[in-house]
């Protein structure tokens, strides 16, 4: 099955899909060993990785769409991906969702936020006019050439208009044909339920730590309405975290001993990202090939000298 195929069907399960979030191909294959159905990567850990900068749409098209590439070509799950605000406008978002399918993502989502937007989360966001938003998600929709690329539309309409604006927003954008809904950042679970009541699509729901809205767990959520959970900054803080506390040992100690129990060793990392399994590969094609070397008929063999 594509991978578009299976992210739209866990979507549309009647169980919560619960999709971490990760930063780069390495974390994608620490999810995947987990045993997570499909991630996602957005903006947020994508410019923290990439740039070490704040999610203020720093990062080109391009760019994400190469880095959505290394982690799509390093996982078989499932990629959800950010697509920010299209970029600019109906033809960027075009080619946006062209650039972004090709490099193998299975979902991806855009929001109607005014360009260069901000995290969800952060104060001084502006919305562009319904308009705008409604002719780049049209613009997404006719550009995906696999039927089953999940494309879901986002607003931020509710820290800047408030939440009626904000389901007026979410319902129109699923008449048009989005995929999956997304409200962002709700403030409390009455207005998380108000939403799942009034907007009829896969909705999705996001836990930020320390961020706006009530953090639930899988659960809850489904109860609630919810199809889809992400926690998408969570590997990034714990990596934040994990970094300062090596760095400050191995300052203080001049070597990373005390640390070593929080710490994969040369081998287990090996093991993590495949080694055993490439050199294995290697060596099958340096043996496929010396016994198709060896079976050739020999030069005097063939003159019958």
């Amino acid at each position: 099955m594509r991978r578009t195929s299976r992210f739209r069907a866990l979507v549309e399960a009647p169980e919560i899909l619960e999709m971490p979030g990760v930063q780069d191909a390495l974390t994608a294959r620490i999810a995947a060993e987990a045993g997570f159905e499909a991630v996602t990567c957005g903006g947020y850990a994508s410019t923290a990785a990439l740039i070490g900068e704040p999610d203020t749409s720093q990062l080109s098209m391009r760019e994400l769409a190469d880095h959505y590439a290394r982690i799509c070509d390093a996982v078989d799950v499932p990629v959800f991906a950010d697509a920010d605000t299209g970029f600019g406008n109906v033809t960027n978002t075009r080619r946006a969702v062209r650039a972004y399918e090709q490099a193998g993502v299975a979902g991806l989502f855009i929001e109607d936020q005014v360009f260069p937007k901000r995290c969800g989360h952060m104060a001084g966001k502006a919305v562009v006019p319904v308009e705008d938003m409604v002719a780049k998600l049209q613009a997404a929709l006719d550009a995906r050439r696999d039927p089953d690329l999940v494309i879901m539309a986002r607003t931020d309409a509710l820290a800047v208009d408030g939440i009626e604006a904000a389901i007026d927003r979410a319902c129109l954008y699923r008449e048009l044909g989005a995929d999956m809904v997304f409200v962002e950042a709700p403030r409390t679970v009455e207005q998380m339920r108000r939403i799942c009541a009034a907007v009829q699509a896969p909705l999705l729901a996001n836990n930020i730590e320390g961020g706006l809205t009530p953090m639930l767990t899988a659960a809850a959520l489904q109860e609630i309405g919810y199809a889809v959970v992400t926690h998408p900054v969570a590997l990034t803080y714990a990596v934040a975290r994990a970094a300062r506390e090596l760095f400050a040992t191995l300052r203080r100690d001049g070597i990373t001993t005390a640390f070593a129990d929080r710490m994969l060793d040369f081998d287990g990392f090996n093991q993590l990202v495949g080694l055993p399994d490439l050199r294995a590969r290697e060596q099958a094609y340096l043996d496929q090939a010396a016994r198709g070397i060896a079976s050739r008929p020999h030069p005097d063999q063939e003159t019958g000298e």
